[in-house]
């Protein structure tokens, strides 16, 4: 991960990159529309030009609740740097944890060990992959990484760092702070060390920015040559965080640097740069490893982004679910899609008037039989796809005793459970976030009535399913207590 600040560093000088010999600390590119290489430079991408990185000295150690602003501004001073319009300061992850207190201290010896994997798989909501000891997790931030991003170095002690819980906000406090100090119209980047997949060894990445441009989107223009560019969109910030690497180092105590003459303000985010569930070709290894994260990372979803689900997403999920297992060759399962609002309304009502029944004979006062059956109405009726999966028993055998005849009964509904898992572990594969409610069990003649089912379907609940909201992502699964859940003879 990303180098913290330990010890002032030593003073040998950083090295200046530039693209161009020649240039200049702080020199713009004095013809913006120049070509190189006889080619015009595209428009909206960052001018072609040389560009300095300045390291940063002088900053002390980074505790938990230090004013990080007036300690970089320090460092700025003691540098002798300038701060100048257009400049991007690049600060590491480490010293931003540190201020905002982001340090859990571990335990010695095995305890230490099993509170680092809790705390792993407390800070990332799905695990991508395994192998011994190295977990790579995506974090609720979006991003892809090893360990959710939990660090040990560069800290003192038996102590772990954390990402920072908003590092684009944690970035705009860090900007905003120093331009007013300054008077200057700065960028700030947050960095961390990612590994690249298909690809060797390490690389800074941002992960926080304000004030600069993270994508650069080139579709639509031309190359050198003339032909239409189509899927070009370069990673600014993540250039510029690399390149800020190179001054940085991974043991020199340099927490930031001074990136000097790239035109790239904007007001881009680190989130833009996250690819969408729905675009990533690799998401989940085809692999064990990969099933086993999937299934590892699938939890329930209750909470929905306003958007709408693809029908298509919905059709393969249908698809996938009918691949479950099944007595006698048969499949006997229906999913019923209730997209239309007059059909959400009148299960809603049909399904409402069976539970405040149910929950009356309970005993259970008003006020509380209000309060159960509205959670119930907004997790059913806003939910942006609702399916009710059915079982069919037009297959099962009749035999004339009912032990059979309930044993029957049980094969075919345990193959309903088997299908609405694939139909929830591909919902999640796809990127979208769902969950399993009983719902329809309690009230199965009421919801053949409003959704005009034949009698003989048997709806075994419901699943409710949409674009996860970032905001309210559930918890990360607990450890499984595996000796509670297998016996051996």
């Amino acid at each position: 991960m990303d180098t913290g600040v330990t010890r002032e560093s030593s003073p040998q000088v950083g090295p200046q990159l530039s693209r161009e010999p020649e240039t200049h600390v702080g020199s713009q590119c004095p013809h913006e529309s120049e070509t190189l290489a006889g080619s015009p430079v595209s428009a909206g991408a960052p001018p072609v030009c040389g560009f300095h990185v300045l390291p940063v000295r002088g900053i002390p150690e980074v505790r938990p609740g230090d004013d990080l602003a007036a300690l970089l501004l320090q460092g700025l001073a003691s540098s002798k740097i300038d701060l100048e319009d257009g400049d991007v300061l690049v600060v590491t992850q480490k010293v931003v944890s540190k201020a905002e207190g982001r340090i859990v201290i571990l335990a010695q010896g095995k305890a230490g060990e099993a509170q680092h994997r809790q705390v792993v798989e407390s800070e990332g909501v799905r695990v991508v992959a395994r192998r011994g000891d190295l977990i790579i997790t995506e974090t609720r931030h979006g991003f892809v990484c090893a360990n959710s991003g939990v660090d040990t170095s560069n800290v003192p002690g038996r102590a772990v760092t954390l990402l920072p819980v908003n590092p684009d906000a944690s970035a705009h406090t860090l900007r905003d702070a120093i331009a007013k100090a300054s008077g200057r119209s700065i960028g700030v980047i947050i960095t961390d060390t990612f590994g690249r997949p298909w690809r060797l060894g390490l690389v800074d990445i941002a992960i926080g920015v304000a004030g600069v441009r993270a994508l650069t989107d080139l579709r639509g223009q031309t190359d050198a040559h003339g032909r239409t560019l189509h899927a070009t969109e370069v990673a600014t910030a993540d250039e510029i965080a690399a390149a800020a690497e190179l001054a940085k180092g991974k043991s020199a105590g340099v927490p930031a640097v001074v990136v000097r003459g790239l035109a790239v303000a904007g007001e881009g985010s680190a989130r833009d740069m996250v690819r969408p569930p729905e675009q990533d070709l690799f998401r989940h290894a085809c692999d064990s490893q990969g099933l086993l994260g999937l299934l590892a990372s699938r939890r329930s979803v209750r909470r929905f982004a306003a958007r709408s689900v693809d029908p298509e997403d919905l059709v393969e999920a249908v698809a996938a679910a009918c691949s479950a297992p099944a007595p006698h060759h048969s499949r006997p399962w229906r999913f019923v899609h209730v997209a239309g609002p007059e059909a959400r309304e009148r299960l809603g009502v049909a399904m409402r008037k069976a539970w405040r029944a149910d929950l009356a004979r309970d005993g259970l006062e008003e006020a509380e039989v209000e309060r159960v059956i509205e959670s119930g109405r907004l997790l059913l009726e806003e939910a942006p796809a609702l399916i009710v999966p059915c079982v069919v028993m037009e297959e099962a055998r009749a035999y004339p005793d009912s032990r059979r005849r309930r044993a029957e009964m049980e094969m075919f509904l345990l193959s309903g459970g088997a299908a609405v898992e694939n139909l929830l572990l591909t919902l999640h594969a796809k990127g979208l976030g769902a969950c399993w409610v009983s719902s329809t069990l309690f009230c199965r003649p009421q919801t053949r009535r409003a959704l005009g089912l034949p009698r003989e379907w048997l709806p075994l609940g419901a699943v409710i399913a949409g674009h996860p909201d970032d905001a309210h992502l559930p918890p990360p699964r607990p450890t499984i207590e595996i000796s509670r859940h297998l016996l051996t003879r």
